[in-house]
């Protein structure tokens, strides 16, 4: 089940068109977003399949770029990361490919959009702590040539949502 799991790494500029989703694929999508531990007996059990047309959906979702990765879900604040902010930043037009490699670079770089809007780019950020956080905005993203201005909102509390593909999408 690794076989290219690391595909949101390496861009979308490689994916394949979409293809469409039937009840099945839904269906592992959402047991493997539950438990992204899921063994492909338990998977292929549970959607009542055979163990290799489970592997192969698998492979499939994976290779189609629809499942991104296998990830763990971290509390930031037990694991260090006591501060989080949302940077918005103005940047020069038609810099943001230069600026995405740039911020993907940074320490605590969580989450990283284009957006449309009052500003050109929404950055999550998590540090151990404000003054880290600082030391960020004020000497590492503002430092990047193509940035005009940031500004920092500061995360008080966050609530992960764990959406969950519906039953009836397709």
């Amino acid at each position: 089940m690794a076989r290219g799991w690391d595909r949101a790494e390496q861009g979308d500029e490689h994916m394949p068109p979409p293809r469409p989703l039937d009840a099945i694929d839904r269906d592992i999508l959402r047991i493997l977003q539950t438990d992204g531990r899921a063994s492909i007996r338990s998977v292929a059990d549970r959607v009542h399949v055979s163990r290799a047309n489970a592997y192969a959906r698998i492979n499939r979702l994976i290779d189609d770029g629809v499942i991104r990765g296998f990830t763990a879900r971290v509390d930031h604040e037990r694991a260090g990361q006591g501060a989080s902010a949302y940077i918005t930043l103005k940047i020069v037009q038609n810099s943001w490919r230069t600026v995405r490699e740039k911020l993907q670079a940074l320490p605590g770089a969580a989450h990283i959009a284009l957006v449309s809007g009052d500003f050109d780019v929404l950055l999550l950020v998590h540090t151990p702590d404000n003054r880290s956080l600082r030391e960020l905005v004020l000497t590492r993203i503002q430092a990047i040539p193509e940035v005009l201005s940031t500004r920092t909102l500061l995360v008080f509390e966050e609530t992960d949502l764990d959406r969950r593909i519906a039953a009836d999408e397709t």
